[in-house]
């Protein structure tokens, strides 16, 4: 799991789905699956930057999957809100999937890594204490949406 969250895309990957997705941007039809192997690519990045245009990416995609789809949206959301240090953020997208995938292994062990991490940096009486910024909240409400999409 640590290799997921520390694994950086090479650069000539990252150049060759952006060109793929540029490509199909500019004919106004961008797959789900191009959208979402660019976005993977953009939160594995060394920059910032690239993480967060790669978390727009996913947000967008959670109302337009199934449920599969959406589990892999709300799990790389949460990877790259920890690759950003956005530890809240990363915790809600997991305990989102916990609550309809609560014996997901991979989400267990991801929420174990987001909670040390955030021991760490002495995030979790802060979280606890002061709740959920803003910015999760949305997010949350987000998830919720697809979800509730998916089941309808």
């Amino acid at each position: 799991m640590e290799s997921v969250l520390s694994e950086v895309v090479a650069l000539e990957d990252l150049k060759r789905f952006e060109k793929k997705f540029n490509s199909e941007q500019s004919s106004g039809n961008v797959s789900k699956g191009t959208q979402f192997e660019y976005a993977w690519c953009l939160i594995r990045s060394k920059y910032n930057e690239d993480i967060k245009k790669g978390i727009d990416l996913l947000e967008e995609l959670l109302t337009k999957g199934n449920k599969e789809d959406q589990r892999d949206y709300v799990f790389y959301l949460a990877v790259a809100n920890y690759r950003l240090k956005e530890y809240e953020k990363a915790l809600k997208c997991i305990r989102g999937l916990l609550k309809t995938e609560p014996n997901n292994t991979q989400a267990l062990e991801m929420e174990k890594l987001i909670k040390k991490a955030m021991q760490k940096d002495g995030l979790v009486g802060m979280a606890i204490v002061g709740g959920m910024a803003l910015g999760a909240a949305s997010l949350a409400g987000l998830i919720g949406l697809a979800i509730a999409k998916s089941k309808s």
